[in-house]
């Protein structure tokens, strides 16, 4: 049995980490605020500490799953973070969305303490890792991605090596890249045929059979009718992921005039109190517009 440490119980790994458990390994958890550490045992079985450092002390593996480049430094290079309390031969795997040149600078400062790194990042939002059906795109070496693949396959149906450190992160920068630029169509598309006269709901019944369909179609459309936004990935989380993205196309010189829009579009809809909806209030915006046009 490997021991594991998870560091971070937000809305992804919290579940994450429950499956871990479920599958039968020891798993140590930490949380920066101790009460969601408390409420994962109160599900599931395991063990609590009160650092990084301390939560990795006897792990072969450390996940991680946080908010962003600073908090994951954070956990793993501060005073208390877990590459100060790990053992050589770690392997640590980080499935937070951050930038590649942090993945690339914490691979390389694992490696000079003579211990292993993957950047992890993963899609298929909350309703994903709850039901372990997560895809997981992969930075690293190679036989660490073997090593851990198959614990990784508790929480995902698909697990995938890019390229070296970094090219799990570049591979998800494509995913939000593709997936904003749907959620922005669906939304254009119900909101055109409301103001058409047509029922939206049979204008997707009917375009889902063909070309159009996406999984954000089948799955968000509804809930985007009813003006239901509480449903998985959040509108803050998109924004930060989309300002990575558009800092990496500045640098390897990619023009993204869409996704450029799009963060706009998200910026709009924190303004209006959304930061906490899930990504498809893309639509809300829209409605609202033309509300204030009306008035």
């Amino acid at each position: 049995m490997k021991n594991i440490a998870f560091i971070g119980l937000g809305v992804m790994g919290f579940p994450m980490a429950g499956h871990l458990s479920k599958a039968g390994f020891s798993v140590c958890v930490y949380n920066r605020t101790r009460q969601k550490a408390a409420q994962w045992l109160e599900q599931y079985t395991g063990f609590s500490a009160p650092t990084p450092a301390a939560a990795v002390k006897k792990a072969d593996i450390v996940f991680t799953c946080v908010g962003g480049d600073e908090s994951l430094q954070e956990v793993l290079l501060g005073a208390s973070g877990g590459f100060s309390g790990a053992s050589r031969g770690t392997l640590f795997v980080d499935h937070t969305t951050v930038s590649a040149k942090v993945s690339r600078e914490l691979a390389k400062e694992a490696s000079r303490h003579k211990m292993a790194y993957l950047d992890a990042p993963v899609s298929g939002g909350q309703q994903g890792a709850e039901r372990g059906s997560l895809t997981v795109m992969i930075g690293g070496e190679k036989a660490d991605f073997q090593r851990v693949t198959p614990i990784i396959k508790h929480y995902a149906s698909k697990v995938s090596l890019m390229g070296p450190a970094g090219s799990g992160q570049l591979c998800k920068m494509a995913n939000q890249i593709c997936v904003a630029g749907i959620i922005e169509s669906l939304a254009e598309g119900l909101f055109f045929a409301r103001q058409a006269g047509l029922d939206p709901s049979q204008v997707i019944e009917v375009i889902s059979k063909g070309a159009a369909q996406s999984w954000q179609m089948e799955n968000r459309y509804q809930t985007m009718l009813a003006g239901e936004y509480n449903h998985g990935f959040a509108v803050d989380w998109m924004c930060k992921d989309l300002a990575i993205v558009l800092e990496e196309a500045r640098l390897n010189g990619s023009d993204l005039p869409v996704t450029k829009l799009i963060s706009e579009f998200y910026r709009e809809v924190q303004l209006m109190g959304g930061g906490q909806w899930d990504t498809s209030s893309l639509l809300a915006r829209l409605e609202k517009t033309e509300n204030e046009v009306g008035s």
